[in-house]
């Protein structure tokens, strides 16, 4: 391969809204619905169709904690590490964008579970609605070792894991500008290497199989990992052609990976180079619809789950009473999935959006900047791994 194709001499892609980064948030946020929705048809899609519908949760979490890594060190890192963004509001920022939606999808799945069981229909599986777990996953405490927060709107442990990671930014940026572009990218592979090796020496699991409680152990050395990934990105320009070549054929490598078994560290860096081509792809011609697509993906995936269990509590209802067929039920699960969907759209337009223009506003009263690019790189998806 000419090094023409990779240098440090041209002036690398910047980051922007409408283009490969966007789509790739959006189809990541429904593979999530997929996902969650999989085992609610009248046969799991796992055994029907394939099984990586069940196993690929951790696929999904390994692309969503690398790309959050990614986009906030391309987006803020620049703005933090030269101090006009403190520390302090860059967590306040990030914080802000996720706990409102967190908090309404919370206490909105309390008032149903409230209002289904004074009207005689009991959760299938009340285990998931302990009340005791609530507190925890409500103060999204739940992934640093703190009893509760199973159960309810489970995929928030990805969030909470999150909140740390974002705590953590500032001093882990400062380290990696101290490193070259090559010295970041082998120390973000090689702090995931090492972070693997140790959960399975001191708890026989691999990092991305650490229980929800410690998902924070779990998902840090990914975020890591995706900013290595974007500093290096910002440092080494690689030819669009050649960006493109790769993400193509990550993305293949990634389907015959998955095809045969999990292989998660074959799967981790096909993810890994897909991140890296979409974000040095230009992009020329900005799609609007893209672009709203990956703003309603973290309404896709703080939503889903709940309307998962309102969705099917009804349908479930309705199968028992009426003996719907086999091909009805089909019919109901792929509504469901369509629901997710539009609701998710309804609730970034009608709520949330709303609340983060106030923040937003908020925020520039108080003297905050907005980043250059002017992305609001929130949390697109998480998953329950």
């Amino acid at each position: 391969m000419p090094w023409t194709l990779i240098s440090t001499r041209n002036e690398t892609t910047p980051i922007a809204r409408g283009g490969w980064l966007d789509a790739l948030r959006f189809i990541v946020a429904f593979l999530i619905i997929l996902h969650h929705f999989q085992a609610a048809g009248p046969v799991p899609l796992a055994e029907a169709v394939h099984p990586v519908f069940e196993r690929g949760g951790f696929l999904l979490t390994n692309f969503f904690l690398i790309d959050s890594g990614y986009v906030l060190m391309r987006v803020y890192g620049a703005a933090v590490g030269q101090g006009r963004m403190s520390p302090g509001d860059f967590f306040l920022k990030r914080v802000l964008r996720v706990v409102p939606a967190h908090l309404i999808m919370g206490l909105s799945l309390v008032a149903l579970v409230l209002l289904s069981t004074a009207a005689g229909v009991m959760p299938r599986n009340p285990d998931w609605f302990r009340w005791d777990q609530l507190p925890a996953q409500l103060l999204l405490l739940q992934s640093y070792g703190v009893p509760g927060g199973l159960g309810w709107n489970a995929p928030t442990w990805s969030i909470s894991a999150l909140v740390g990671c974002y705590l953590c930014f500032p001093w882990i940026l400062r380290g990696l500008m101290r490193l070259g572009a090559w010295g970041t990218l082998a120390f973000g592979i090689g702090a995931y290497l090492i972070s693997n090796q140790l959960c399975w020496s001191l708890v026989g699991y691999p990092v991305y199989q650490m229980p929800m409680g410690y998902g924070f152990v779990r998902a840090l050395p990914l975020f890591v990992l995706g900013m290595s990934l974007a500093w290096f990105a910002q440092k080494v320009w690689i030819a669009p052609r050649l960006a493109g070549w790769v993400g193509v054929a990550a993305f293949c490598g990634l389907a015959v990976a998955q095809a045969f078994d999990k292989n998660a560290l074959i799967s981790l860096a096909m993810i890994s180079l897909i991140i890296l081509s979409a974000g040095a792809v230009p992009v020329r011609r900005p799609s609007k619809l893209v672009e709203t697509a990956a703003m309603v993906s973290f309404s896709m995936f703080i939503s889903n789950e709940v309307v998962r269990i309102a969705w099917f509590g009804v349908v479930n209802v309705a199968v028992a009473r009426f003996a719907l067929s086999e091909p009805m039920q089909w019919a109901l699960w792929g509504g469901g999935v369509l629901t997710a969907v539009a609701f998710a759209f309804a609730f970034h337009f009608a709520i949330d959006d709303r609340i983060q223009s106030r923040i937003r506003s908020w925020f520039r009263a108080r003297g905050g900047r907005r980043d250059q690019a002017g992305l609001e790189a929130g949390p697109v998806i998480s998953i329950e791994g």
